[in-house]
């Protein structure tokens, strides 16, 4: 254990002395988690709306003031044609075009219903879903508001019939996308912050020539893979304690379940990643091979890990893959735990895996470290 204990406390000397690694653990995380936080959003605001009102009756004045009236939409023009709406949206002036056709009022009134022209950009494909639903959500409360009206009006007995819902959000009562996605964000920083230091620490001893020198000793291999890893699987803590206290405090999410099963999933979590790191430098001669490989495999990870995509969303063989991939473990127990107050019995299957995974990595990374003279 001394033998450790003299190896960790180099590392420790050796990671203080890099001023260049010192931001990249205390200052960079901080900075990441409160702009990523802040810019990751799934909301769609401040759209550009645009109308074609070919009946200028006061019907359709009405349906157009239910737009201007939208915290969504901003109404930026009125076009005489829908040629020319066409031609400012592929512009980019306009996102969402509304076509009012002729006789719109007069329909409603005689025949009960009538058809609206609604033309989307929908080179992002998310968003314009979104914008979808906003524009057929006000025209669903414009039609229920003014179908009385005419029905009356055309001499038509009306018993008016009312059915309200009253939902009820769990786990986010006022749907803030902060509390979805900074649990998601800080499993990210602890990934990549890691895995990126962990992979390249072995491998600037291989770069500086400390690691012959090293080998050269009665260092035993496990004493030396322990002391290597074990001052990165702190920091990796430390890293979360930090994203937890700018979440609950800054981001003010509630953390409902228990801060020890956060931190005994986190440890068994950082064991993976400081295997992959570890395995990661057995292959590369340079801190810039392994930041590279680190990279490769980090942002698939995170594109399948369900961060930003729901896995439900994906095809049937990215869902089988991502049963291979660690971070997604990772964000559903973040989630489960903090949103939901999930406990142990709830991230067992995670728990499991995770360790499974663990063991094959780090089995794999000792195995594959030579400690040769």
């Amino acid at each position: 254990m001394k033998t450790i204990g003299y190896i960790i406390q180099k590392e420790f000397r050796q990671i203080f002395r890099n001023k260049g690694m010192l931001p990249i653990i205390f200052i960079l995380p901080l900075l990441q988690l409160i702009i990523l936080s802040n810019a990751a959003t799934f909301e769609v605001k401040a759209i550009k709306f645009a109308f074609v009102d070919n009946d200028g009756s006061a019907c359709s004045r009405a349906l157009i003031d239910k737009f201007q009236a939208s915290n969504y939409f901003n109404v930026v023009a009125n076009y005489p044609t829908h040629g020319y709406a066409n031609k400012a949206m592929q512009a980019g002036y306009v996102d969402v075009i509304l076509e009012i056709p002729t006789n719109f009022e007069r329909h409603l009134k005689n025949e009960k219903s009538q058809a609206l022209g609604v033309t989307v950009n929908a080179i992002d494909g998310a968003a314009a879903g979104l914008v979808n639903v906003y524009v057929s959500e006000i025209i669903k409360r414009f039609n229920s508001g003014v179908r009385p009206t005419y029905i009356t009006a055309s001499n038509t007995v009306y018993m008016p019939v009312s059915i309200t819902t009253i939902p009820l959000f769990w786990y986010n009562e006022t749907l803030n996308y902060k509390t979805y996605m900074v649990p998601g964000i800080l499993v990210l920083l602890v990934t990549m912050i890691t895995l990126f230091l962990s992979g390249m620490n072995i491998v600037r001893e291989k770069e500086i020539g400390t690691l012959e020198q090293i080998n050269v000793t009665p260092i035993k291999k496990s004493q030396f893979i322990i002391g290597k890893l074990l001052p990165f699987w702190i920091i990796g803590l430390g890293i979360l304690s930090v994203g937890l206290l700018i979440a609950t405090f800054i981001f003010k999410i509630p953390v409902i379940g228990s801060l020890l099963l956060i931190y005994g999933y986190t440890s068994i979590y950082l064991l993976v990643i400081l295997g992959i790191g570890l395995f990661i430098s057995n292959f590369t001669h340079t801190q810039q091979q392994a930041m590279f490989i680190a990279w490769f495999f980090t942002v698939i990870f995170i594109l399948m890990s369900g961060l930003f995509t729901p896995i439900e969303s994906m095809p049937y063989w990215a869902q089988i893959l991502t049963e291979f991939n660690p971070i997604r473990y990772f964000v559903e127990v973040m989630r489960m735990v903090m949103l939901k107050g999930s406990g142990f019995m709830d991230i067992l299957p995670q728990i499991l895996k995770t360790l499974l995974y663990a063991f094959i990595m780090n089995t794999l990374a000792v195995w594959r470290y030579r400690k040769t003279t």
